[in-house]
């Protein structure tokens, strides 16, 4: 027999946790005085009852009380003996029973919460025992890893929502939650009732960054997308700290591409105003090296955490993102980007190209599935084809996403970036396409011009915009410190 088989058999034989005193105190104590029932109505609930008879009186109890009504022993017994369930309660003498088991209201909210965590204990070894039988093959479809996956959701389930799948909502709870984001909005004075990006016309165009919200950040290479998906990461980081009350939650980026020290240095280029090629190349006087130590002093305190772990799947994205705002809150979660995530557990990237779009879609569609779980946005960075190439006007439209799947369908805002710099940089005029040097003089003229219009200019192009209006914003763009910023900022000051 394998040596496991005998503490597992022994587990088997306990008797789940209850506490049947602290059950018929706390009903005891409802019955004698309905105000005792604000003391546990917002973490109780009937089925947290070991004893079914006493979650049904609960639920009896509570309904009355919600509707304003009295709830003791005498309507009790008149609602159920209408409803023919007296005899199943116990009849009459239960409630008397009940009340004698009363010791006091003031203690109403402690038996409560000692209903709730013998449930509490009780959903534990109900988790454990189903992790048990799963790595004793009884899901054999299921792999070690997938296990360990499913065991992380159930207990994330139970640590951040009592263990409650998710249900109807009221109409008038969705009218208050509503209320509060266009309160946001007004105390604010910006217009901006999600997380501010520090980007000031982006957030008014999207009111900011919203909870639940799936955005795709799309460009062709070169383009400065990893650049204006960490600014936007940044001036969320900043928001969060300011707004927070307490401990400020994370902005979590993962970064499939570049190393964390790799994107730390761009962070610290930025907002240091030193090139960040003359970092790496380690053309730095003591003057940069001092500002870099102030800079480190400003940002080091900012809830940004960065994951660099190359190729991971959506199950680890997803474990991490539930890790984090389990221990510390999370308010964004930035992926960049996801062409170089795996959808599952050993999966390896699909050599046939029909393969690689279902991927994708599983990959968005899963992302956006954790933003509506965690109740954060999600900004996922994605690639372009290589059809915007071909085209005289170059900026991306809806049908260059690459391997395009369901992106476009998944996201809830598609937003690309174009710097028509990039694209002028490599027209410039040759004298040897012309045939005469006053007509190339006149196109080298004309494209001095284009470059001097177009220079240290972006252009964020909102495509699909499923809570607003879609449009054309301009920003900043500085090549040398990798930067956005509002087109009107003043040169070497903050954004």
């Amino acid at each position: 027999m394998n040596s496991i088989d005998p503490p597992l058999l022994g587990l088997s034989q306990r008797h789940p946790p209850s506490n049947d005193r602290a059950e018929m105190a706390l009903l005891g104590a409802l019955l004698a005085n309905n105000k005792a029932y604000e003391r546990v109505s917002e973490f109780l609930a009937a089925e947290h009852f070991a004893d079914p008879v006493h979650g049904r009186i609960y639920q009896a109890i509570a309904r009355r009380v919600e509707a304003g009504q009295l709830a003791d022993a005498v309507t009790l017994k008149a609602e159920f003996e209408h409803s023919g369930l007296l005899d199943e309660v116990g009849g009459t003498k239960y409630f008397a029973d009940l009340l004698t088991a009363m010791v006091g209201i003031i203690n109403a909210g402690e038996y409560g919460r000692a209903v709730h965590d013998a449930w509490l204990r009780r959903q534990l070894i109900e988790i454990a025992e189903v992790v048990a039988n799963n790595a004793f093959g009884a899901e054999a479809e299921l792999d070690g890893r997938q296990q360990i996956e499913q065991a992380e959701s159930a207990l994330f389930r139970l640590a951040t929502a009592g263990g409650q799948e998710g249900g109807p909502v009221p109409f008038g709870q969705a009218l208050t939650e509503a209320i509060g984001g266009a309160e946001r909005a007004f105390r604010r004075g910006g217009h901006v009732s999600g997380l501010t990006t520090g980007l000031r016309d982006l957030d008014k165009k999207t009111g900011g960054l919203h909870p639940s919200d799936l955005m795709i950040l799309a460009g062709r290479p070169g383009m400065g997308k990893t650049a204006l998906a960490t600014k936007i990461a940044f001036g969320a980081a900043r928001t969060a700290l300011a707004e927070a009350k307490g401990k400020a939650p994370a902005v979590l980026v993962f970064s499939l591409e570049m190393s964390t020290e790799q994107l730390a240095t761009r962070l610290l280029a930025e907002e240091a105003r030193v090139s960040a090629d003359r970092i790496r190349r380690g053309e730095i006087g003591q003057r940069d090296f001092d500002r870099f130590v102030q800079v480190n002093r400003e940002i080091g305190n900012l809830p940004l955490h960065i994951d660099d772990t190359p190729g991971i799947t959506l199950s680890a994205l997803r474990t991490r993102c539930r890790r984090l705002k389990r221990t510390t809150g999370l308010s964004l979660v930035v992926v960049d980007y996801l062409q170089l995530m795996r959808p599952n557990v050993g999966a390896k990237p699909a050599s046939q190209p029909a393969n690689r779009v279902l991927e994708i879609s599983q990959i968005t569609q899963g992302l956006k599935a954790i933003a509506k779980e965690l109740a954060v946005p999600v900004l996922a960075l994605s690639q372009l084809s290589r059809a915007v190439e071909s085209r005289e006007d170059k900026r991306p439209q809806l049908s260059d996403l690459r391997e395009s799947g369901t992106i476009e369908q998944d996201a809830d805002m598609v937003l690309f970036v174009y710097r028509d710099e990039y694209y002028l940089q490599q027209r410039a005029p040759k004298p040897m396409a012309f045939d005469r040097e006053e007509k190339f003089q006149a196109a080298f003229e004309k494209w001095q011009r284009d470059m001097e219009q177009a220079h240290n200019k972006a252009e964020i192009l909102i495509e699909k915009h499923r809570h607003g209006p879609t449009g054309r914003i301009e920003l900043l763009f500085e090549g040398e410190y990798t930067r956005f910023a509002d087109l009107d900022t003043v040169h070497g000051g903050d954004s």
